[in-house]
């Protein structure tokens, strides 16, 4: 990395140190690799230790950086596109589905669930815990919420709880036929539950996708999704699923 200062700008220094740093990331580093401490890099660009970390925080916030304890600040992999298609719709649990059963019980959900699965408020359905993990580092999580009139023939299964159990509802859910699918998507902040399984702290912003899944007329299934901001892009068109893409993409897709 050259020798670089900031010239008198209009815009805050913190911002136009974020654009300098972001050429650089392009041009000069690999991803996983650590960037310099906070001192040098500070002392490169002729900026104070608090500048400096603002833009950190904003290029962490954008999925350029990782910042760990222990380790440093690194280049971040390429974001997860999520791909919120048209194409076919299929249920979760497919032969292509990247997300990883972790656990399923019976239980009463919200009632704001509840309201969207039409069903009463005091009955319980099926809640599958999903996971999906790119790069080594977990990127969401999923609660996937599944009326017992969707998976009938459960009786002969004999794992209560589980990934097992989890992966007995999917099987079942296959033999609905599906429909249609309704997304939706909005900006929320990580729980302690949601920050634990992300690896974020509390607070921390998130992408909330929730879609509903219907067939026979009804709700099948619903869908809540919470992915990392840092690390997830929306995409919209015909291909369906989630894909890695090479590298981040400043155009809307």
């Amino acid at each position: 990395m050259g020798t670089t200062q900031l010239e008198s700008v209009q815009e805050p220094k913190y911002w136009h140190l974020k654009t300098v740093l972001s050429e650089a990331l392009d041009s000069e580093f690999s991803v996983g690799e650590i960037l310099p401490n906070e001192r040098d890099l500070a002392a490169r660009f002729g900026v104070a230790r608090a500048t400096l970390r603002q833009a950190l925080e904003q290029l962490e916030l954008e999925g350029r950086l990782q910042r760990r304890r222990g380790v440093g600040t690194t280049v971040a992999p390429p974001r997860v596109g999520v791909s919120l298609g048209t194409g076919p719709h299929t249920w979760p649990g497919g032969s292509d589905d990247a997300w990883q059963p972790v656990d399923c019980a019976a239980a009463v959900p919200p009632a704001s669930v509840a309201d969207a699965l039409e069903t009463g408020r005091d009955e319980s359905v099926h809640i599958v815990r999903r996971s999906r993990v790119s790069h080594g580092r977990p990127v969401a999580a999923e609660l996937l919420y599944i009326p017992e009139p969707s998976v009938p023939d459960l009786s002969g299964i004999d794992a209560p709880s589980g990934a097992a159990r989890a992966r007995a509802v999917l099987r079942e859910l296959q033999r609905l036929e599906p429909e249609r699918q309704e997304n939706a998507v909005e900006l929320g902040s990580a729980g302690a539950e949601e920050a634990k399984e992300l690896d974020r702290l509390p607070g921390a912003p998130v992408l909330v996708v929730t879609t509903r899944f219907v067939s026979l007329g009804r709700t099948a299934a619903l869908s809540v999704a919470t992915y990392r901001a840092d690390t997830c892009r929306l995409t919209f068109g015909d291909p369906g699923g989630v894909e890695i893409h090479a590298g981040i993409q400043r155009r809307a897709s």
